[in-house]
């Protein structure tokens, strides 16, 4: 009976959670199946994948085959590493303890490079957190600039005004002044020819008056 190690899908709509399992090639992808290997969430970065190593190292020895998603996942998780040292072994080419020492190297390996992908994103979270509070601030002081000139012209039109209005104010009383010193000036001269002529009268009067007696 041909084996398929493979997907088979679970979760909620837009949300898939995976199964991984050794099947029968001719079943349904999301049918029955041999045996449940390990679990794979796409949801969470970096994607969470948890498997039985030793079981499916088993499932491939025995001539399963992994379809190219699972062997990723497998590869991943070093299901194939350990497969390849455990035919080394077989060969004789090293011995068990070289071969679990070899792999259990890589699996801290694996893990430290997790965690720096884990830190990494964590980092690269918090920085984005940090310039989308930058760029808040940048737009509140923006619209704070942009709301101040509005407040400035208004007080200039209004210093401008009182301006004026002190200016207009000095010219009238300029010329309130001017006008009231013109009609002295002018009550003066009227003043002054009256008299004039009062006096150039005079005499020609008096002799009109010796003649009429």
């Amino acid at each position: 009976m041909p084996v398929k190690i493979r997907l088979q899908r679970h979760g909620k709509k837009g949300k898939p959670f995976f199964w991984i399992v050794a099947a029968d090639s001719r079943a349904k992808r999301d049918g029955k199946y041999l045996e449940k290997l390990g679990t794979y969430n796409p949801n969470v970065n970096p994607a969470a994948i948890d498997i039985n190593v030793d079981k499916s190292v088993e499932w491939l020895q025995n001539g399963a085959q992994p379809t190219d998603t699972a062997r990723a996942i497998l590869s991943y998780k070093g299901v194939m590493l350990k497969k390849h040292l455990a035919e080394g072994v077989i060969k004789g080419a090293l011995t068990e303890e070289q071969a679990e020492a070899k792999f259990t190297a890589w699996l801290e390996e694996k893990a430290q490079a997790v965690e720096n992908k884990k830190n990494k994103l964590a980092s690269a979270k918090d920085q984005a957190k940090s310039e989308a509070l930058k760029a808040e601030k940048a737009v509140n002081e923006a619209r704070i600039a942009a709301a101040n000139p509005v407040e400035e012209v208004v007080e200039e039109v209004v210093e401008a005004a009182e301006a004026v209005a002190e200016e207009v104010e000095a010219v009238a009383e300029e010329v309130a002044e001017t006008v009231e010193e013109t009609v002295e000036e002018v009550v003066e001269a009227v003043e002054e020819k009256a008299k004039e002529v009062a006096e150039a009268v005079a005499p020609a009067a008096e002799e009109a008056a010796k003649e009429e007696e």
